[in-house]
């Protein structure tokens, strides 16, 4: 019994080492489209959107790993919602994969056209999202609740980002009418920073029901 525990304890980390993975990379992923708005990198905008086949491999090995689990170990319990937690971590780490790559497209929409203004306060927004991102694995990582709760707070600073943000996007569009697909395309980034951000309170979320075993809505 005792090697069947080590046993399952040792798929477990391994499980959490490929979400490691994952973060690290949508992290490196989100870093990368932001570089490639703020400077129009059109090579590297181009670079994010092929690099999302790593993030996606992994959500399948995370997929195939949780099947083996549950069909040879029959967890119950705690040790079953870590494991479906860990899946559902892994679904919204593909999703902010994608949203990265959404990014990356509307960059690509934009081109070379000259920028209305200096992209300063979207990528701030971008860092704070990926901040929250790496919390929300040291939450799971350490099964800290607390940590956890912390990041509702923080979305609805990022919430608060967004809204500013859009009502200014808004206000250059009256007074550039010849940028709207500019400004359209940069409103758009400004939503999937925000989505990003609804995804690591999923995890939030996910990771309370892991260790209390209770669901909570921390949209609220």
């Amino acid at each position: 019994m005792g090697n069947v525990r080590k046993t399952f304890e040792s798929e477990l980390e391994e499980l959490k080492g490929t979400l490691l993975r994952m973060v690290d990379l949508a992290e490196r992923q989100l870093g990368d489209s932001m570089s490639a708005l703020q400077t129009q990198n059109l090579t590297l905008a181009k670079a994010v959107k092929q690099n999302d086949t790593e993030i996606n491999a992994l959500d399948d090995e995370i997929n195939q790993k949780v099947i083996q689990l549950i069909t040879q170990q029959q967890p119950v319990a705690t040790d079953l919602r870590k494991i479906i937690v860990a899946l559902k971590i892994s679904t919204d780490m593909e999703r902010i994969g994608d949203l990265a790559v959404n990014i990356a497209k509307s960059t690509l929409h934009i081109g070379e056209e000259p920028l209305i203004k200096p992209i300063v306060d979207i990528p701030k927004m971008a860092d704070a999202v990926r901040v929250m991102l790496r919390k929300a694995f040291d939450a799971y990582d350490l099964e800290d609740i607390d940590l956890a709760f912390e990041l509702a707070k923080e979305d609805d600073a990022i919430d608060e980002t967004y809204g500013r943000l859009i009502q200014e996007l808004m206000g250059y569009m009256h007074r550039n009418p010849d940028h709207v697909n500019q400004i359209t395309q940069l409103a758009f980034i400004c939503r999937h920073l925000e989505r990003v951000g609804d995804h690591v309170t999923n995890m939030a979320e996910n990771i309370i029901f892991m260790v209390k075993g209770k669901t909570l809505n921390l949209n609220e």
